[in-house]
């Protein structure tokens, strides 16, 4: 299991992916203007790779533009298909590669999105997770109704509130959130209610209003763009929905559960980085060093 940073890794990453395929490419693309991600696929067609790419059937740019993405990626040899319009938006970011490896992201291909945010991805190759993003993938495709297994990918509107909700409940220690919008009533029942149990909430992002019991920092970059939840150092959350009703009630959202100790122990440290710049980390970080200072002198002969 890998762990993919952004900005740090860039386009790397997804291209090797691309560039290794041998039998099959199944992408969900919500934006793209990479140029790179368009010459990688074509040539991923042209040595016989069966490219099938997944658009949704509504975005902010609306028909011209979905159309225009329609007509680039057909130019490419990709076989594409609309997604169905039963929800609000599909808004998953997933790809799989010859039906091994599975790419769950929270960012699009996007300049924007890889160069100017900070997010997050996950590659595997669980054979369970793969299995069931390879069904969910079909589902959408096919416009079908996806039944895919309840303990492998966090899919919204399926199972995200119940998974996501026992994620939050089980933490004993800590949760560290990267949420551009947590603005769910019953998630942010859940956070307080962890809070009022003595658990460490950290939020890096933006809480609704009327809740300022939470501690809640603005990113300290450029822009967030990334979905994460860490549990207590040992279990962690990556997708594309953050605890907001819509991304758990009403649009396609894909995530996964991690327990791999070392991406997980990465997302912590790359948490903790961007904490230290927020308003709140300077402070604690103030505090712990005048703490340190008087220690240091009270200990002086």
């Amino acid at each position: 299991m890998q762990l993919l940073v952004q900005p740090d890794d860039s386009l790397a990453p997804i291209l090797k992916a691309v560039q290794k395929a041998r039998k099959s490419i199944d992408v969900h693309i919500f934006r793209l203007d990479r140029g790179e991600i368009e010459k990688a696929l074509k040539q991923a067609v042209e040595r016989g790779v069966v490219v099938r790419t997944l658009i949704a059937h509504t975005n902010r740019g609306g028909e011209k533009a979905l159309r225009r993405l329609e007509e680039r990626l057909l130019g490419l040899g990709a076989t594409v298909s609309r997604t169905a319009d039963d929800l609000v938006r599909y808004h998953g970011k997933v790809m799989i590669v010859d039906h091994r490896t599975l790419y769950v992201l929270g960012y699009n291909f996007t300049r924007l999105d890889i160069d100017r945010s900070r997010s997050l991805g996950i590659a595997t190759r669980k054979r369970d997770l793969v299995q069931d993003a390879f069904k969910l993938f079909e589902a959408d495709f096919d416009r079908k109704p996806y039944a895919g297994d309840p303990t492998a990918l966090v899919v919204s509107p399926v199972n995200s509130r119940a998974r996501l909700r026992a994620f939050l409940n089980g933490a004993r220690r800590q949760l560290l959130i990267y949420g551009a919008q947590v603005t769910d009533n019953g998630m942010i029942r859940v956070l307080k209610e962890r809070v009022r149990k003595g658990i460490d909430v950290r939020i890096i992002g933006r809480v609704g209003k009327g809740h300022n019991d939470l501690t809640a920092q603005k990113y300290p970059g450029k822009r967030l763009h990334v979905r994460a939840i860490v549990r207590d150092g040992r279990a962690a959350f990556v997708g594309s929905q953050s605890l907001r009703k819509i991304e758990l009630d009403g649009r396609r959202e894909i995530g996964v559960i991690v327990r791999e100790p070392k991406v997980v122990k990465r997302i912590v440290e790359i948490f903790e980085a961007d904490w230290v710049q927020t308003d709140a980390g300077k402070k604690d970080r103030k505090k712990r060093a005048k703490a340190e200072k008087e220690e240091k002198d009270g200990r002086k002969p």
